[in-house]
């Protein structure tokens, strides 16, 4: 493939996920992996009017560094961390509206992410094949439990607020 097939390919798979090759990198790393002997080039073409491309090809050597790499993520398990989590510690400048509002936003897009996810999984379901299904699958999980963490911490804001603005009323 060439550089944009590759990017195109990179991105339904969602590599970013799993490696730190941002798309706009993508030609730098492919330069470099072909110095490190992890592709080679097998061509350049030129069809209509986009600049000449190069086609790329994996080598044997980087089958067995994919592989390296394929089994060390399915035997690893990683929590990321995430950034609201670091937020969190610092919000004793908000009132309790306010972060319960900020929440409550992140909760909706967090909400929109799920429904968008859904609704792809049911558009692409009758194409995917193998594990496809499970991989969309672990996805929704995921986003279900984030969805539910956040109705939880609303939970508990919304708690604090009503134990505070009793205590406050004479």
């Amino acid at each position: 493939m060439h550089g944009y097939q590759i990017r195109q390919a990179a991105q339904l798979d969602r590599t970013e996920l799993w490696t730190d090759v941002k798309p706009g990198s993508l030609y730098s790393v492919l330069h470099r992996m072909a110095g490190d002997g992890l592709v080679e080039v097998v061509r350049t073409e030129k069809v209509g009017n986009p600049p000449e491309r190069t086609v790329y090809t994996i080598t044997e050597q980087g089958r067995r560094e994919l592989a390296a790499l394929r089994d060390a993520a399915l035997r690893t398990v990683r929590l990321l961390p995430d950034p609201v989590d670091l937020a969190l510690q610092y919000t004793a400048d908000l009132t309790g509206d306010e972060l319960a509002e900020a929440v409550t936003a992140r909760r909706q897009a967090v909400a929109g992410q799920l429904a968008s996810f859904e609704e792809q999984f049911e558009a692409a379901r009758p194409d995917l094949v193998g594990l496809e299904p499970r991989i969309f699958e672990h996805c929704l999980a995921r986003l279900r439990a984030e969805l539910a963490w956040h109705d939880e911490l609303l939970g508990t804001l919304l708690d604090t607020l009503r134990n505070t603005q009793t205590r406050e009323t004479p």
